[in-house]
């Protein structure tokens, strides 16, 4: 097998057609030893029916059913645990990335034969000022935090080795971000820029987006732990200073120490309010510990269908 094509399918149903035809095209102009893997994770629409329907026409489609719906990361990794491939190219079928892409990351490898991984990013990031400069905030909080550096405006659309995506595969993490292992994995990679267009609404709230930043550097890092250590002796050390000054205050200079109940309330919320914060970083990872441990799959398989 020359060449593994992965995507997942969730409310796909509308683009799945077009994305299969385009691709198809684009991937013949490469090699005949080709198969196209279609992720289904759950999705509500008719996506499984459209997909069964190319598997019954085209011998070359493979169709995982899952039991339920996952998440895209996971059901993307579910994909790339059952290529044949040579060569994998892993991109959405939401057409927001357009399936040519293959040929120009093909190309790219071809040249480049040390290469690993060709991936997209975007040149310019799409919705109004708040996405982009959410989006900008996002990586380089994430950089700072992070032990490893992500590149800005990834997107999802890869061509990769054989190798690499054996290598990738191989974490079994259960809260696991996928632009995260792509980047612990190493290897060298090249990054190009895609035009990515908008062709149906984000899926990600505010809220599901800051759940995904916070799950990302949590998964990726330990460094608020120490954020937080040292926050606290930054705390401790400043408290002992002023605890000193008013002992001097007292005791050399006779002041009387006012107590004005502003300050004390601030005080109190300010300190109590950070306790709750560093207990909360301490109970995200402890949660991360916990689920873990138990070793659950990160997704079940209903049933493969494929071509004997």
């Amino acid at each position: 097998m020359r060449l593994s094509l992965v995507t997942t399918l969730y409310n796909s149903a509308p683009h799945l057609l077009e994305f299969y035809e385009r691709l198809v095209q684009c991937a013949q102009q490469i090699t005949h030893e080709y198969e196209m893997i279609l992720v289904h994770d759950g999705s509500p629409d008719a996506s499984l029916d459209v997909a069964l329907e190319l598997f019954e026409k085209d011998n070359r489609v493979r169709v995982i059913d899952l039991s339920r719906n996952f998440g895209h990361h996971k059901a993307m990794m579910t994909g790339l645990e059952h290529v044949r491939g040579e060569y994998v190219f892993l991109i959405d079928c939401d057409l927001e990335e357009p399936p040519e892409t293959l040929r120009t990351f093909w190309d790219e490898m071809q040249r480049h034969r040390d290469l690993d991984v060709v991936f997209g990013v975007q040149g310019k990031r799409k919705g109004g000022w708040f996405e982009r400069v959410s989006g900008a905030v996002f990586y380089k909080v994430m950089n700072f935090l992070g032990d490893v550096k992500i590149p800005e405006n990834f997107l999802t659309v890869r061509l990769m080795t054989q190798k690499y995506t054996q290598n990738l595969v191989k974490y079994q993490e259960r809260e696991m971000e996928f632009g995260v292992l792509t980047e612990l994995v190493g290897f060298k990679k090249k990054s190009i820029e895609v035009d990515k267009s908008a062709t149906s609404p984000t899926t990600y709230s505010l809220g599901s987006k800051f759940y995904y930043f916070v799950n990302a550097v949590t998964s990726s890092t330990n460094r608020p732990l120490w954020i937080v250590f040292y926050l606290g002796l930054a705390i401790t050390l400043v408290s002992l200073i002023y605890v000193v000054q008013l002992l001097v205050n007292r005791m050399i200079y006779g002041m009387e120490v006012v107590e004005g109940w502003t300050s004390i309330m601030v005080s109190i919320f300010l300190i109590g309010g950070l306790n709750i914060f560093v207990l909360g970083i301490i109970g995200i990872y402890l949660s991360k510990i916990f689920i873990e441990s138990k070793q659950r799959p990160y997704t079940v398989i209903r049933k493969i269908y494929e071509s004997k």
